[in-house]
Parts: structure tokens; C-alpha cells; sequence
């Protein structure tokens, strides 16, 4: 529970706009094209965009081998799951409603926090964690009906996010002596691989060549998702509380959810603008700053 610096919150804002956007640009990514070649393609492309920024910060890539297992264990929660699990969740259903599931990850990371690692949360991050369950809850009060008849999208998206929020818990907790943006950059090369086997066993019978939308969408995720957005998200899970850096991205399901229905045409209801809401306050609980 800390104030951000001034550089942690236009990290901030960057991220929200980049990952808020892409959820549409996802969905329509993916609407005629497989799902897990999409991201495997975004990955591959993403790695090299990442690897410039990192020579031009002059950040080295070398991880000690003593700390290999370590990178694997966390890119299997904060990558492989999240991304195999929520890209075929996106195909099943609308990108606001996948996006909004998959941001309960805030919930399911203070839980996981105050009962798993004996996180003391103050009362007000109790009220951030209750605000925005019950944004989730109102975003989906339209969608049981639809959401009953896509359970494996349902299921999808929940998984992806608690495994997210477990390992966002275990790298705010990694003591690996490397910058934060070698361990990005290795846990994307990792995913892009992992990403790649599956598209070959799963969905090689699916192959074709991209067109203009599914390029458009690809090539957003490489640079400013795999480029920017993840190497951002985990330096701030490294550089600030768990509950500052869960709660603090909760615009990002409400900006997904507006961006689909003005980009795709799907439906608002008046849930929508209460949620938005009390979005609002899950943030506002978290990075409002203490009276000294």
C-alpha cells in the first residue's frame, strides 16, 4: 500500500490502455484464426522487440543457472497458463466478459496472499478486494445464460487467472539477483516455445496464412503487449505491494469492456457503468495515499 512514483504510474497508464485495448484486438485476432497459433506468432514476433529494449537499457540477460528452475516455475504460472488458457477462452466468448474473468486475478491474489503467504492486508485493501468482486459480480449479471452454455470458456478464463495471480504472489517474492526485465525477456522465450509445441500438436491441421485484422492483431500483441505490457506488469509486481499492483490494474477488464462493445458492438448494461464504479474505489483503496 504505497504512493506511486511518478514513473510507476505512467508505467501504470501505459499498461492500463495497452492491455484494456487488446482485448478486442484479441478477440477479433482470433475470430477466424487458431487460437493458440495466434499467440505463438505474437510471442516469437514480441521476442525480438523485447530483446532491443533491453540492449538499448543496456540490461544484461545472463540468469545464474543456480536460478533456471526458478524462471521455470514462474513462467509456468505467470506464462504458460495464463496465456494457453485465456487465448482459447477469448475464442469462446465475448472479449469483455473474458476479460473481466480474467481480471478477478486481483481476488483470487489477495486471497492466495492473506492465506497462503500470511499477508496482513489493512481493512481499506479488504474494501478494494470486496468493491471489485462485486464490479465482477455485477459485469456478469447479464451473462449467466450465455456464460452456462460456454462453460469450458468459464472455466478457462478462472483457471488463467488464479494460476496469474499465484505466480504474480511468487515473483513479488523471487529473491533471483537479476533485473526484472532479463527475467521477462526469458520467461517470454520460454512461453513463445511452450506457446509453439502446442500450436503444432493442437492446431497444425488449422494453418493458414494470417489476413490483414489477425496480422493487425498480431503484431499489436508483439509490440506493445509481449514489447511493453508484460515487462511493465512485472516490474511493478516486483516494485510495489502485492495488493497495490493487483487492485491498481483493475481499469484495464472496465477499458476492455468499453473498447468491445465500441469496437465489436457488444452490449453495455447499466452493471457495466455501476462497475466501473466501484473500480474506481478497489484502486482508489490501494493507492490513495495515508494521512502521515
Amino acid at each position: 500500500m504505497q504512493k506511486l512514483s511518478p514513473t510507476q504510474l505512467w508505467l501504470l497508464i501505459g499498461l492500463t490502455l495497452a492491455w484494456g485495448l487488446n482485448w478486442p484486438v484479441m478477440k477479433a485476432g482470433v475470430q477466424d484464426y487458431p487460437p493458440l497459433t495466434f499467440r505463438a506468432l505474437s510471442m516469437w514476433l514480441g521476442v525480438p522487440v523485447l530483446a532491443l529494449g533491453l540492449k538499448m537499457l543496456k540490461v544484461p540477460f545472463a540468469i545464474p543457472r543456480a536460478h533456471w528452475r526458478e524462471l521455470l516455475v514462474l513462467a509456468l504460472f505467470n506464462m504458460f497458463i495464463w496465456h494457453g488458457c485465456i487465448i482459447i477462452a477469448i475464442k469462446l466468448l465475448s472479449s469483455g466478459r473474458a476479460a473481466v474473468l480474467g481480471y478477478t486475478m486481483p481476488i483470487f491474489s489477495a486471497m492466495i496472499g492473506a492465506w497462503v503467504f500470511r499477508d496482513r492486508l489493512p481493512p481499506r485493501a479488504w474494501l478494494g478486494v470486496g468493491a471489485a468482486a462485486l464490479g465482477v459480480l455485477l459485469l456478469l449479471a447479464h451473462e449467466f445464460v450465455h456464460l452456462a452454455g460456454k462453460p469450458l470458456g468459464v472455466i478457462l478464463a478462472l483457471v488463467a487467472a488464479s494460476t496469474w495471480a499465484l505466480g504474480t504472489q511468487m515473483l513479488r517474492r523471487t529473491a533471483m539477483p537479476v533485473p526484472t526485465l532479463a527475467i521477462s525477456f526469458w520467461m517470454t522465450c520460454l512461453a513463445a516455445l511452450v506457446m509453439g509445441l502446442l500450436s503444432v500438436v493442437f492446431e497444425s491441421s488449422q494453418w493458414k496464412l494470417p489476413g490483414r485484422v489477425t496480422w493487425f492483431s498480431i503484431g499489436y500483441n508483439a509490440v506493445l503487449i509481449f514489447g511493453f505490457a508484460h515487462a511493465t506488469w512485472f516490474y511493478l509486481a516486483r516494485s510495489l505491494p502485492p495488493m497495490a499492483s493487483t487492485l491498481s490494474v483493475m481499469m484495464i477488464p472496465v477499458l476492455g469492456l468499453f473498447s468491445g462493445a465500441w469496437a465489436l458492438g457488444e452490449v453495455l448494461y447499466w452493471q457495466d457503468w455501476a462497475a466501473t464504479a466501484l473500480m474506481v474505489v478497489a484502486i482508489g483503496s490501494v493507492l490513495w495515499p495515508k494521512r502521515a
